[in-house]
């Protein structure tokens, strides 16, 4: 089992090469305060003197550390094949091959790449350093050493250090694949250690947290930490180790880790002589690589199926970016068959991506034309903006200088013609809201049915342009239509039409039963031939006489200026106004009357016809003619030689996401093999 860390390894380095993080893979993250210890623990477990010291905080980027155990053997292969000699050394991602044997060199090399991104001002960033650490010294862990955590910011420190800190931190302990290695100074309170606390919150059971106190020779005198080591202060379910690291003093004195290791075991058999084989560095680093071992193991079922069900989504994302171009002509008539065939089946509702949160393409076409386009027509009033006053004066001007006995026809089909010329504005809004919609179809075509067009960024605007000239070119076309199926109704009042005679009798039953209700109710006395009210006159100076209607003189007349006719002024009959409020015979009653019911009757004749006839032409000279010549159109003017390198020319940005999903499904698929391995060699 204890081969389980360097496939974990083998995987890191997998997953390096893609930089990405998808996977959350097992590993050690090393939590404390500053001035903790923690770097010394690092430096404990390596064996070298490795990591940046210094005041404030040191740690600003995470570093993954890798430790790799080798046969002193192996040392010698490493000369042979890079001339660096030496049975320890190190290597960084970001500088590929390059071999470190000098722990010096990869403590500068880690301050200057954390400088390089994190600037010089004590800034932090949670972009990591990896690092790999091969000596016949170590055993095989995976660390990674995150910044310590602190409270009040420092020189040029942001404000807001020690939120950043903490975000970062939890991001780490976060993964429930990781161990988290709790470091706490033994000469501060336990109960009021950071590090636990930030571990608890993640790992409230403490299922995955290992404790470590440090700083076991440096506790007030007449104190130990006994109680701590035992579990009785704060209980740690894989347990409390502890460490002693070297002082400041050894490290200025160039005190060799595996001297202050020896004088550490020393120690601890001196001063916790019954704790001292479950205390200590070494067994610490036992410790650690047995639980990463075993936490390996419970981690794997969950990360394989991981893996597949990744490199499945991958696999997907690949195929829809689509595969290189190689015969371009091929392609091309491809993609623009595709898009036209995809455009026709949106308008027929055949369209492989349904809409769901709206209606799309045909269905809202529909829509118009029955709820849009039929409502409104409906809403509009067969009588709207005429009145009575109106009606009177269209019929006294059809009579010419005559009284008439009939109602003249053509004060009817002045003012029916007036009426349904108002159903042109609703029938070209119609037109023109199936032609949004069509323009609107190329949108969803391009977004949902065709997604390797998007790789072509030139041929995507290309088809666009051809689809809306188009449209364009077919609009007036369409509008010029329906203009004349209502200019057509306007041209000839057709008043044979079997509804409008149908329409005509009842009303004439109608109002010849009603005129005969009238006479009945007449007095006596009152002539048949009079309206009710008429003066001795009879109608030469009454309400329903012209010269009534124009005498200036008549009170509660509206407009009546000062000057009058017997003051032998003249007067201007045709600037004087007719009156709106008055009484109407029963002449001028009956009269209106008619009018209104004929034009009532016969706007509605009109209105059905043009409910009916406005879709039809516009799916005919519009949606259909669009459909049947899209493909033509798109042919004939986008498949030329001259045309396609540039139309075929793909965005750099899709062609960086397919090299970044096949590099990422790559590394997967070499991850689940690796996986196998496992099965095969027994070791899971």
């Amino acid at each position: 089992m204890e081969a389980l860390i360097p496939v974990i390894n083998k995987l890191q380095d997998v997953f390096n090469t893609v930089g990405a993080d998808i996977i959350q893979l097992p590993q050690i993250a090393v939590v404390g305060t500053q001035s903790s210890g923690k770097s010394s623990v690092l430096e404990s477990l390596v064996g070298k003197d490795m990591l940046p010291r210094g005041t404030g905080v040191v740690t600003r980027r995470p570093l993954i550390l890798q430790l790799v155990h080798v046969d002193p053997g192996d040392g010698r292969k490493m000369k042979d094949e890079n001339g660096v000699e030496g049975d320890e050394w190190g290597k960084f991602l970001h500088t590929k091959n390059k071999i470190y044997p000098d722990f010096s060199e990869i403590r500068q090399e880690i301050e200057n790449e954390t400088e390089r991104i994190s600037g010089i001002n004590k800034g932090i960033s949670d972009e990591p350093i990896h690092l790999k650490i091969f000596s016949p010294n170590v055993v095989n862990l995976t660390l990674v050493d995150l910044p310590g955590i602190t409270k009040v910011p420092v020189g040029d420190q942001p404000q807001d250090i020690e939120v950043q800190i903490r975000e970062l931190i939890l991001k780490h302990i976060s993964n429930p694949n990781s161990i988290i290695l709790a470091v706490t100074a033994a000469n501060t309170d336990m109960a009021t250690s950071e590090a636990l606390k930030v571990a608890r919150e993640v790992d409230p059971d403490g299922r995955r947290t290992l404790a470590v106190v440090t700083k076991l020779d440096l506790m007030d005198a007449g104190t130990d930490a006994m109680d701590a080591l035992l579990g009785r202060v704060i209980p740690v379910k894989l347990g409390l180790i502890g460490v002693v690291n070297r002082s400041q003093l050894d490290i200025n004195n160039k005190k060799s880790v595996s001297d202050a290791i020896r004088d550490e075991h020393a120690f601890l058999q001196k001063k916790y002589p019954s704790l001292a084989n479950r205390n200590g560095t070494k067994y610490l680093s036992r410790t650690l690589n047995r639980l990463l071992m075993h936490h390996i193991r419970d981690c794997l079922p969950e990360l394989k199926t991981r893996i597949n069900v990744l490199a499945t989504q991958y696999q997907s994302l690949l195929s829809s970016y689509g595969q290189p171009v190689e015969d371009q002509n091929a392609t091309l008539l491809q993609l623009i068959t595709k898009f036209a065939a995809e455009y026709c089946h949106t308008i027929e509702g055949t369209a492989k991506y349904i809409e769901t949160a709206e209606l799309c393409g045909g269905a809202r076409i529909c829509y118009i034309f029955h709820e849009t386009f039929g409502r409104t027509l409906e809403s509009v009033d067969p009588l709207g903006g005429l009145n009575t006053i109106d009606i009177l004066t269209a019929i006294r001007n059809a009579t010419g200088p005559r009284p008439s006995l009939f109602v003249p026809e053509v004060s009817f089909e002045l003012l029916v013609k007036k009426q349904v010329k108002r159903l042109e504005e609703p029938s070209l809004r119609c037109v023109e809201l199936v032609h949004e919609e069509m323009q609107r179809i190329i949108q969803h075509c391009s977004n949902y049915s065709t997604q390797e067009l998007l790789r072509f960024p030139k041929l995507h605007d290309a088809i666009v342009e051809v689809v809306t000239s188009l449209l364009r070119k077919r609009l007036p076309i369409t509008n010029e239509m329906v203009h004349n199926l209502v200019a057509i109704e306007l041209a000839y009042i057709n008043t044979k039409h079997p509804d409008f005679a149908d329409a005509c009798g009842v009303m004439n039953n109608n109002i010849e039963e009603s005129r005969r209700n009238r006479m009945r109710e007449l007095p006596a006395a009152v002539p048949r031939d009079k309206p009710p009210g008429a003066g001795p006159q009879g109608d030469q100076e009454g309400t329903g006489n012209w010269r009534g209607m124009l005498k200036k003189g008549d009170e509660g007349a509206p407009g009546s200026g000062p000057a009058s006719p017997h003051k032998g002024l003249a007067v201007n009959l045709l600037d004087v106004p007719v009156p709106v409020a008055r009484k109407l015979s029963s002449r001028e009653q009956r009269d209106c009357e008619v009018i209104e019911r004929l034009i009532k009757s016969y706007f509605l004749i009109v209105r059905k016809n043009i409910q009916d006839s406005v879709p039809k032409a516009v799916m005919h000279f519009l949606v259909n003619h669009v459909k049947d010549s899209l493909q033509s159109e798109l042919v004939g003017q986008l498949y030329k030689s001259s045309l396609l390198n540039d139309l075929l020319t793909e965005s750099e940005d899709m062609a960086q996401r397919r090299k970044e999903a096949a590099d990422m499904l790559e590394a997967l698929q070499k991850a689940s093999q690796v996986i196998a391995e496992i099965r095969e060699t027994h070791l899971w």
